[in-house]
């Protein structure tokens, strides 16, 4: 009888706590709820999809799901543990020459984890980059007011591009959105320094995770 009682109780100590989701819900099309302002802003647009001129976004503006022929594009699934969404946009220089085949990508995901707490392990998915062994320096810098915890982590390069990443995590919902760029050499227009990368991915997350949370 103890035995049953002692079994029982550990399975009720075990139970698992209701996912802490801050409000936020999940949505097919990330895209429409990413907020492309902060680049418009700084004098990038969405590079028209195809060549095509009809094509140029604007804040807020949604790709299509599966298509390698439309920009920005989005996907998105819900599981039992996590729902994931994606939304990745091509960029481009407004006042970029016909011959410059500069190129920026900006990658966004964001993850609803339902059964397991990420608070743990998520600081250390980022720290490890600056122990990376590699040819690379990697540095990471803690990111206020954003979430519960941030963090940006930026590639020293040479002038022909720039990469940077900003995590957010806020109760248990992952954020992350990178900046991938490569400047040509006959590229016309001056790329932005990390400084400013990084304040354009720090207004974009913000923006964008205000409307996730509606």
């Amino acid at each position: 009888m103890g035995g049953a009682i002692l079994f029982a109780a550990g399975a009720f100590g075990d139970a698992q706590p209701d996912p802490d989701l801050a409000g936020y819900s999940y949505t097919s099309d990330l895209c429409n709820r990413t907020s492309f302002t902060p680049f418009e802003s700084s004098n990038y647009k969405i590079k028209p999809a195809g060549g095509s001129s009809s094509s140029s976004g604007t804040s807020g503006s949604s790709g299509t799901s599966g298509s390698s022929a439309q920009n920005p594009q989005y996907s998105g699934v819900q599981q039992g543990a996590v729902d994931s969404m994606w939304c990745n946009a091509e960029l481009k220089a407004s006042d970029a020459g016909s011959n410059d085949y500069s190129s920026t990508w900006v990658y966004s995901a964001a993850t609803l984890h339902k059964k397991t707490d990420p608070t743990a392990e998520f600081a250390d998915g980022y720290r490890a980059y600056e122990s990376q062994r590699s040819s690379v320096a990697y540095k990471v810098t803690p990111v206020p007011g954003i979430g519960d915890e941030a963090y940006l982590v930026s590639r020293s390069d040479d002038s022909s591009g720039s990469y940077v990443i900003l995590g957010v995590r806020d109760g248990w919902m992952t954020y992350q959105i990178t900046w991938s760029s490569y400047t040509s050499r006959n590229g016309s227009a001056k790329p932005p320094t990390t400084d400013q990368v990084a304040g354009m991915l720090k207004n974009c997350a913000t923006e964008t995770l205000r409307k996730l949370g509606r």
